[in-house]
């Protein structure tokens, strides 16, 4: 009995672990093996490491990082990536000829997709670079194209859909050819809705700056150029910001921080080596003068590369114009400003040539310098000598020759006078890039200026796509495809149309920031005062100033209603990304239309104050006073949609006027105030 016993026992027991092993292998996750090399750099892991990451978004599954020199496992799907010198297996690939990569196929930021079935390792993807950023573009494509993870996934909320299971070998192999430009650089410049919107003022938070740089890589951007963040002399010499963050002060350690991310997600990082940062200022009498100070600018120079974080750059740019402040050099001492800077980039060429022999060195012809250039301006040679735009995407002046230099472009994504609402253009990028790489060779380097990032991801993208396959680019395409990514198809045509709008209205170097000073304007001829501009002479009021902008402003608000029209019918529609059409489409035709609104009432205003002025008719004045209430309903309006901004508690505070970048200032109540005052005594 016993022993009949502890046999049923034994057979129930045999039963279970049976029954426990089918349930173990019919639920276990499926395995992924990413294998990388042994000699892998920290760029590669990183990258990798990401690429584990994206997997796990798309399906419930383990990944697991191996090595080339682990066995490679027979069940689960398996990876190879790399490039021929960091991981063996690719290495043997290719010399056996099973896969077409090596230094020179296809090249440098060059790489390959390819599926392998090989009797050893049975199925393999490869995902392979001829060099380090080739493998970065292999890897983030497949991510992009296969995986469905968008690079801009942090700033749009868009988010692949998970899957029971998924078919990694959906795809064909294909060669990914190195991009036409070489050096995409992004340039952090008038940051400050992200460098403010949460954490310390004047300072990115680590979450916002480590998602910009991860977004950057996967669009192709390997460089950046930091600047705000080296402590611009905005930042702790003009009274708004000093009002605004009053012991403003570089963090030398976190820059450093910066840079090292930057470095570990595979970008170059660039620095400017003007002289008026917080890190190391040169004194404005000394900045107006290169021969008698020569040895201070010189001191300067030294200290960053002696004492600073700066020294770990790997590309260094200067302008030929003053060294603290962004604006046309004017000697104090008689120089000629074009024998200035060839010696100045003469001199400083060889000082980093001595610290960092192998940096990238950039000349930009940026406003004068084009013309500068143009007249006999010719640093050494092996400065690459880079073209800049006029804030808008075209060109104030051509090159008479390139002579003989590697050219480049500076272009903008966003530009100062409409960082607040995007200026879409893909259209211009076409043309535009597609001519200066024509006509110029200007393909050597590409720096866009990004401004604060999140409103300008269509243009940084479109930038990116031209200067990437310029032959693969149409501006129109972009457009449509660009919105369809994120939105349905019909919401996207709504978009498409509001958006050109949008950039058909901002023509002539305008934009939102340029509105706010048309209405300094009219707000200074309206309460008599002057607009007081810091370290600058007050701009006396007259209405000559505020009639220039009536007729362009009415031109405005006539076809806008449209942008406004189509946006919101695109939100009705939309069944996608809700959460970012508000963001992206409809909120920037909001925020543009309440300010263009606002000012309409201030030019009516205007127009009666004139016709006052011209016949004496106080009725004339009583019109406009009953106006200013009107203007204040709609200056409500204004800040409630600043205070309201995005449905995405994400974004919260980032249109908040009080920590906005203070160029061209923001209307208050309190000028209205004044109005009202000056009104009133006209009206006695």
């Amino acid at each position: 009995m016993i022993l009949e016993l502890k046999n049923k026992i034994v057979k129930v027991f045999l039963l279970m672990t049976v029954v426990l092993a089918i349930s173990n292998h019919l639920y276990a996750l499926p395995k992924v093996y990413l294998v990388q090399g042994e000699k892998a750099t920290q760029v590669e892991k990183s990258t990798i490491l990401d690429f584990k990451n994206d997997i796990s978004k798309v399906i419930e599954a383990e990944v697991i990082v191996i090595t080339d020199k682990d066995r490679i496992p027979t069940n689960g799907t398996v990876f190879l990536l790399g490039t021929i010198h960091s991981n063996k297996k690719l290495a043997k690939l290719s010399r056996s000829k099973k896969i077409s990569l090596s230094d020179k196929q296809p090249g440098a930021r060059g790489g390959i997709w390819a599926k392998l079935h090989l009797k050893k390792y049975r199925n393999v993807i490869v995902l392979g670079g001829s060099d380090v950023q080739g493998l970065q573009y292999a890897i983030y494509d497949y991510s992009h194209q296969i995986l469905n993870v968008d690079p801009f996934e942090y700033w749009t909320g868009k988010v692949p859909v998970k899957k029971k299971s998924f078919d990694f070998f959906n795809f064909d192999g294909k060669t990914i050819a190195p991009p036409l430009v070489p050096i995409m650089c992004y340039f952090e410049n008038d940051v400050d809705e992200l460098a403010n919107y949460r954490g310390k003022l004047l300072e990115y938070d680590w979450e916002s700056y480590t998602e910009m740089i991860n977004s950057l890589v996967r669009i192709r951007y390997n460089a950046i150029q930091f600047f705000d963040m080296l402590g611009r002399p905005e930042f702790f010499v003009r009274p708004a910001y000093k009002k605004l963050s009053p012991n403003y002060q570089i963090d030398e350690a976190y820059l450093e921080k910066m840079i090292d991310y930057a470095h570990l997600k595979g970008m170059q990082v660039q620095i400017d080596l003007s002289l008026g940062y917080q890190i190391h200022p040169l004194s404005v009498d000394e900045s107006y003068c290169w021969t008698t100070y020569k040895e201070k600018w010189i001191e300067g120079w030294k200290y960053y590369f002696e004492k600073t974080a700066i020294a770990k750059a790997d590309i260094f740019s200067l302008r030929p114009r003053h060294q603290v402040w962004d604006w046309e050099y004017t000697s104090a001492c008689g120089e000629d400003k074009i024998v200035v800077f060839n010696e100045v980039y003469s001199v400083l060429g060889e000082l980093i040539d001595h610290y960092k022999p192998n940096a990238t060195k950039i000349a930009f012809c940026y406003h004068d310098g084009m013309e500068m250039f143009n007249e006999g301006f010719n640093p050494p040679k092996d400065w690459i000598a880079v073209w800049c735009d006029d804030g808008f995407g075209d060109f104030d002046y051509l090159p008479k020759s390139t002579k003989g230099y590697d050219f480049g472009t500076y272009m903008h994504a966003g530009f100062w006078k409409n960082h607040t609402v995007h200026n879409p253009y893909p259209m211009k990028v076409d043309t535009i890039m597609k001519k200066m790489f024509r006509e110029y060779g200007a393909d050597k380097y590409c720096q866009v200026n990004g401004q604060n990032f999140r409103p300008f991801l269509f243009n940084l993208e479109a930038y990116s796509e031209v200067c990437n396959q310029p032959e693969n680019f149409n501006g129109e395409d972009f457009y449509q495809t660009w919105c369809e990514r994120y939105f349905s198809k019909e919401a996207a045509r709504s978009a498409v149309k509001s958006m050109k709008i949008l950039h058909e209205v901002q023509t002539g170097r305008n934009g939102y920031v340029q509105h706010l000073w048309e209405i300094l304007e009219a707000i200074s001829y309206l309460s008599n005062k002057p607009i007081e501009l810091p370290g600058k002479d007050a701009v006396p009021y007259s209405y000559e100033r505020v009639e220039n902008d009536i007729d362009n402003l009415k031109r405005e608000i006539d076809s806008f209603q449209v942008a406004i029209d189509q946006a919101e019918k695109g939100m009705e529609t939309n069944i996608m990304n809700k959460e970012f059409y508000y963001s992206y489409i409809l909120l920037p035709v909001h925020l543009y239309s309440n300010l263009i609104s606002f000012e309409s009432t201030l030019h009516e205003m205007a127009l009666l104050k004139r016709e006052f002025e011209q016949t004496g008719d106080k009725l004339s004045i009583a019109k406009a006073e009953l106006l200013l209430e009107t203007g204040k309903e709609k200056l409500k309006l204004v800040y409630k949609n600043c205070y309201e901004g995005d449905q995405n508690q994400k974004w919260d505070n980032w249109y908040s006027p009080e920590i906005r970048r203070p160029n061209n200032g923001f209307p208050t109540f309190e000028m209205l105030d004044s109005i009202s005052e000056t009104l009133k005594s006209l009206n006695q």
